[in-house]
């Protein structure tokens, strides 16, 4: 695998940019912050933010910020066999949700890309640009995979994921973060998941212990509190309904 560049681009103000993709070379553009418009084999559209464009080689796209726009995006020019196998038949524009895994991946290889070449390390590089591509693939499966679940539903299942084990989370940050209100959200999800908010944030906090437990030495009430649980009085109970036995004597077993 190879990059050609990557990086992040931030415009306040007119602008006007065209790319032709060679021979083999992939462009991943993500749109970050603001809005812009794009022509992408021949097809015109806005772009906003969770908007990620592949465009394959050979192709060619166009970028438009108006005046009075705002845009920022994460971009990665590269190719390879490993990437072409990837994302030869990937659609051309899809909605993402932006992860901090995703984000955080792309950030580390901007950086290692920006250091001076006889400083980079080739193999992190190597394993950056794997992780960030697979991270990708597996956003754009998840889409194939539950294309009769809305985006706002998986946009929640995935502000679930990062933040059910932090203290505080509640029902409102889920609906906030989409823009919902707390009732319409909590319909959404129990419809198109077949769970509810907060039994699916359980279950990602109890799993979340059960590895604690098994790979640490920390106490179950330490446990507990690290897993968003708030006290082991609180953790015990959970626990025991699911598993039917207590956190104590389910550590003692495995």
């Amino acid at each position: 695998m190879k990059i050609g560049f990557c990086g992040y681009a931030y415009h306040n103000q007119r602008m006007y940019t065209s790319h032709h993709s060679r021979y083999a070379a992939y462009l991943f553009r993500l749109q970050t912050d603001g809005t812009a418009k794009v022509v992408l084999n021949g097809k015109k559209r806005e772009i906003e933010k969770g908007d990620l464009l592949i465009i394959k080689p050979g192709e060619q796209y166009e970028l438009f910020v108006d005046d009075g726009q705002k845009s920022g995006d994460f971009h990665l020019y590269c190719e390879g066999e490993w990437i072409d196998k990837r994302f030869k038949h990937s659609p051309d524009f899809s909605k993402i949700e932006m992860d901090d895994t995703l984000l955080n991946l792309w950030h580390h290889l901007i950086i290692e890309e920006r250091r001076p070449y006889k400083e980079r390390n080739s193999e992190l590089t190597h394993y950056l640009l794997q992780a960030l591509c697979v991270s990708l693939e597996r956003v754009l499966d998840s889409k194939k995979v539950n294309t009769n679940r809305p985006y706002v539903v998986t946009r929640m299942m995935r502000f679930i994921e990062q933040h059910a084990t932090t203290p505080g989370f509640k029902v409102q940050d889920v609906a906030d973060h989409c823009h919902l209100s707390v009732s319409r959200s909590v319909h959404l999800f129990k419809e198109h998941v077949g769970q509810t908010i907060i039994d699916y944030a359980q279950s990602i906090r109890i799993s979340a212990a059960i590895n604690q437990m098994k790979y640490t030495t920390m106490t179950l009430e330490n446990i507990a509190l690290n897993c968003g649980f708030g006290s082991y009085s609180y953790f015990h109970r959970v626990f025991k309904k699911q598993y039917s036995i207590s956190p104590r004597a389910y550590r003692d077993k495995i």
